[in-house]
């Protein structure tokens, strides 16, 4: 079982930074080639899942990873509070419609983890139906990884200092202090509880398509990291072009 208080959030000591964002620059370059196989092969898809803590880097990721991929290729959803419609149906039914097709790139920003998350911190939904969402989403990524999707969860881990530090950025940078939301400080509050939590998903949803932990206090260490994942990952694909 994973154990976030003992999983490190900043980068290895022995890690040099400028060869390490050198490096990332050739996995940026690779990327865009391997989307482009991605897309003329049509057999496969891949979702990202970005999951963490406020101000953990998830935009970030987002701007410095994919920067070099196709636009055509890549799509992002932004997964926030479930609108008033959205709450009328099962909680999966908003998630759905942005589950990639063969050869496209999806990345959540957030995810239908939200929905075990924030009601099981705030306590807002029955504790039977909650326990019910685990086997729920189990079943739903098996169906797309069925179906040739290729998962992968991220999480973000950020320490409580660090995201203190981001969070005071955005209310003192005048360029940043549109990200700030009063909220952001609120949910802080809660981190103990997020972090039971985030550890029970691990536990729960990581069996079959396992969680991967970033150590994310370091933004340079964190897009080596997650390039570097993804690249295996397509990689291992063996993909060809179509004759």
């Amino acid at each position: 079982m994973i154990n976030l208080s003992k999983e490190p959030t900043e980068s290895d000591k022995s890690v040099d930074r400028k060869s390490t964002e050198a490096e990332t620059e050739n996995l940026t370059e690779d990327l865009a080639s391997l989307q482009t196989l991605l897309f003329a092969e049509k057999k496969h898809s891949l979702l990202i899942v970005l999951q963490g803590m406020d101000a953990a880097g998830k935009d970030g990721t987002i701007k410095h990873v994919f920067s070099s991929m196709n636009p055509m290729g890549v799509n992002v959803k932004a997964f926030k509070e479930p609108t008033e419609e959205e709450k009328a149906y099962d909680f999966l039914w908003r998630v759905y419609p942005h589950t990639p097709a063969k050869g496209m790139i999806e990345i959540f920003n957030r995810s239908h983890y939200e929905d075990i998350l924030v009601p099981s911190v705030h306590k807002t939904t029955d504790k039977k139906l909650l326990e019910r969402r685990y086997d729920i989403i189990n079943s739903f990524e098996q169906n797309l990884f069925d179906n040739g999707t290729i998962i992968l969860k991220f999480f973000l881990h950020i320490s409580k200092e660090e995201q203190k530090k981001r969070i005071d950025e955005r209310q003192k940078d005048p360029q940043k202090r549109w990200k700030y939301d009063p909220a952001d400080s609120t949910e802080a509050g809660h981190w103990d509880a997020y972090m039971e939590i985030y550890e029970k998903i691990f536990e729960r949803c990581g069996p079959a398509i396992p969680w991967i932990i970033i150590p994310a206090d370091h933004k340079w260490y964190r897009n080596y990291f997650i390039a570097k994942e993804i690249v295996k990952t397509l990689k291992s694909l063996k993909m060809k072009y179509p004759e």
